[in-house]
């Protein structure tokens, strides 16, 4: 009879190159090397040296454009294709030189963005997992678009919202402007609706929310987006504490500045700094930074403004010297660290996902302005949903948040009547992400069932 032998299993994770997806991907391989799972990250030669995490093997993949990712190509179109191309070759690589070894590579979980990593796991015959980096609701629409369960452009007016089985209705302002407009942005559309492409293929689909957040949603889809909810995927730290050290992601394609923010943080009282931060890739009007700056002026609360260097200009005259003491405006900080201080009493967000995630999983009051993309989707649950926070109205004529509206919001969330709810709820959900990554709960539940499959000796 011949010697059946358990060799540790061992998971490739393939994120798309920006701060955003290789954040979750990088932090779900952490869980799974906690669990007795040798995780490697295969990343592009451009963002390979930003990833330092114990515990996880780091190797190079081409995106073709290795001198500067995304900036060198200055296209999306040339960007995917060259990626595709360039990724699927070197990748498979990277599994032929495992195969011999004693941890040959069982199963490839790709950014869902690379549909094409999943064709990689096949032709090597291995397991093949799928990683979504969207929210469940957001996913879901998609799921539907590609089900055929409507077709784009859609009509959504305020008196005719978009209905879908088992899903909120969403009026305009709920949904990205490219499913009323798919000519606005055709490119990321086309990026969007590719990760649906051969999915009923994949062995396992993962989506970055959990069951008690968005179990309902992804219930509703399924039949054709089956999807274990593992999230949320923010260091161990600041949820169930069983990683040891993880107060951070391990990567950062930015040098935060972490001491100045800390150390400012530290004169303040209790809940009583305003924290604004757009995320890594929006761009505000110039007319909406000086709304913000008056609001915050008006508001005469403590804030920490995160402004990008390349934005600072776009402030009112004077503003930064004028609001001294009361406001500290950096051009970078440590997100996590800064959400969980006390001082800290809401936060004004461009709802990306992560953003959210982490600002619901430390429970603090969310000010929601999203600007693009899924964040109009994420912004409707924070306000209307999880009643966690507030939505400033948008001025009709000018499309921006103006000052009397957002500091009418910021009073709301700091002080005003709907305050205490607000954070009540803030404070339930943050307590629903901490039992849920915990020994027993749904998503270490769902993360531990992937491990489980991966243990079965061949």
């Amino acid at each position: 009879m011949a010697k059946v032998t358990t060799i540790e299993p061992h998971v490739i994770l393939v994120p798309y190159p920006s701060q955003g997806h290789i954040n979750p991907l990088l932090q779900f391989a952490k869980r799974l090397a906690s669990k007795g799972v040798k995780s490697t990250i295969a990343t592009t030669k451009y963002t390979v040296n930003s990833i330092h995490s114990p515990n996880i093997s780091v190797e190079p993949i081409s995106d073709g454009f290795d001198e500067g990712g995304f900036t060198q190509a200055q296209n999306t179109d040339v960007f995917l294709k060259s990626f595709k191309e360039n990724g699927s070759r070197t990748l498979s690589q990277i599994l032929t030189k495992y195969e011999n070894s004693t941890h040959p590579i069982r199963c490839i979980v790709y950014d869902s963005f690379f549909p094409w990593a999943l064709d990689v796991a096949k032709k090597h015959g291995i397991y093949g997992a799928s990683f979504f980096t969207n929210s469940a609701m957001v996913c879901a629409v998609f799921a539907h678009i590609h089900h055929g369960t409507f077709s784009l452009p859609v009509k959504i007016e305020e008196n005719e919202p978009l209905l879908l089985s088992g899903l909120p209705c969403l009026y305009p302002n709920d949904v990205p402007g490219f499913i009323k407009e798919p000519e606005s942005y055709p490119a990321y559309l086309a990026m969007k609706m590719s990760q649906f492409s051969n999915v009923e293929n994949a062995d396992w689909i993962f989506d970055n929310s959990f069951q008690e957040l968005e179990g309902e949603i992804a219930r509703g889809v399924s039949e054709f987006w089956p999807a274990k909810l593992i999230g949320p995927m923010v260091p161990s730290s600041y949820l169930d504490g069983r990683i040891e050290n993880d107060k951070g992601y391990g990567a950062s394609l930015w040098k935060p500045l972490s001491e100045e923010c800390l150390n400012w943080l530290k004169t303040k009282p209790k809940q009583s700094v305003i924290y604004i931060s757009f995320g890594s890739m929006v761009s505000l009007t110039q007319k909406q930074m000086e709304e913000i700056a008056y609001a915050l002026i008006g508001s005469n609360m403590n804030f920490l403004w995160v402004v990008r260097d390349t934005e600072k200009c776009k402030l009112p005259k004077g503003f930064i010297e004028s609001t001294k003491g009361k406001g500290l405006i950096v051009s970078w900080c440590n997100q996590l660290e800064t959400l969980a201080n006390q001082a800290i009493g809401c936060f004004v967000t461009h709802c990306g996902w992560n953003s959210t995630l982490e600002g619901l999983s430390l429970g603090v009051p969310m000010v929601a302005m999203p600007q693009f993309s899924d964040q109009m989707t994420d912004a409707k649950f924070i306000d209307e949903i999880w009643e966690i926070g507030v939505r400033p109205k948008l001025d009709e004529l000018l499309g921006i948040v103006k000052r009397e509206e957002l500091l009418f919001c910021l009073n709301e969330v700091m002080k005003g009547e709907k305050s205490v709810e607000i954070r009540k709820n803030a404070t339930k959900l943050r307590d629903l992400a901490k039992k849920t990554v915990s020994e027993g709960g749904s998503s270490d539940k769902a993360i531990n069932e992937f491990v489980e499959s991966l243990n079965l000796v061949f």
